[in-house]
């Protein structure tokens, strides 16, 4: 019995165990000689030292930013002290909330800190299923992931997030705030990492690419599905109900996933067959 290799998974080609290769097919086989055998519980192993390695990473993260905790939430709170009327403030209705408010904000920090690590991990753990042509693209991925990721939480921060905000508090203007500061915080940190993780699309699609999966033409086929799911994504993310700031989510992730095309197209495998548009 051959040992478990996730990249079987990818690539039916690779588990076939067809003898039968043509002379084209010689530089694949001799790729697929490069590739170690790991077994199940090898990569279960492996997957435990890689998610020690992230946790370490973030608690380092979360310790520095532990010291400036409430000046760190003063940031965050920015977009609704803004909109707020004059004279209110968040509340909280426990002894233990801003305790737990501040663990909350410096583990959001030391997870945004720590990603460029955690993305390292995360590559170390996919190697092994890799050719050896395809891990030079370790240093484009860790770079190009951490830059989409902070991308996407900077724009959640500075654009979508105060727009759903404002709108929030106008909705309920009729009223009298009482917003927990957990409420917000929570509110905050599902849109930031949220976000952060939709700005990933073009590194997934280009992966993808790279291991000829999907091709352009087939992304650009399936984009009406894509578009799809965009929206259902900007639906489950927003907390607001509105169209319009469903569109302020969805239109830069299909711009992401337009973009993931061109990567596509741009660094697609030249040695394998398009995938067929259908």
């Amino acid at each position: 019995m051959s040992a478990f290799n996730p990249r079987d998974i990818l690539d039916p080609r690779a588990a076939s165990g067809s003898d039968s290769a043509t002379a084209k097919d010689r530089p694949a086989a001799a790729d697929e000689d490069e590739l170690p055998r790991m077994g199940f519980f090898q990569h279960l192993e492996e997957l435990r030292r890689r998610l020690m390695y992230s946790i370490v990473a973030i608690l380092v993260g979360f310790l520095a930013a532990w010291r400036w905790a409430p000046q760190l939430f003063d940031f965050l709170a920015r977009p609704l002290r803004e909109v707020l009327p004059p004279g209110q403030n968040l509340a909280y209705t426990t002894l233990t909330e801003p305790f737990m408010m501040y663990f909350r904000v410096a583990l959001l920090v030391g997870i945004l800190a720590a990603s460029p690590v955690v993305l390292w991990q995360l590559w170390m753990f996919i190697s092994p299923a890799l050719y050896r042509r395809e891990k030079r693209w370790v240093v484009p991925f860790v770079f190009f992931g951490a830059v989409f990721f902070l991308s996407g939480c900077a724009f959640s921060y500075y654009v979508a997030f105060p727009l759903v905000v404002r709108f929030l508090v106008e909705v309920g203007q009729p009223f009298q705030a009482v917003i927990t500061i957990n409420e917000y915080l929570s509110i905050a940190t599902k849109l930031i990492l949220a976000l952060g993780l939709c700005f990933e699309t073009p590194i997934l699609v280009f992966f993808l690419a790279r291991m000829g999966i999907v091709s352009e033409r087939w992304l650009l086929a399936k984009f009406k599905y894509a578009v799809l799911v965009i929206f259902i994504v900007a639906a489950v993310i927003t907390p607001s109900a509105d169209v319009a700031t469903q569109c302020v989510f969805a239109v830069p992730m299909i711009f992401l996933y337009l973009l993931g095309v061109l990567a596509a197209w741009i660094f697609r495998r030249r040695d394998v067959p398009a995938t067929p548009a259908a």
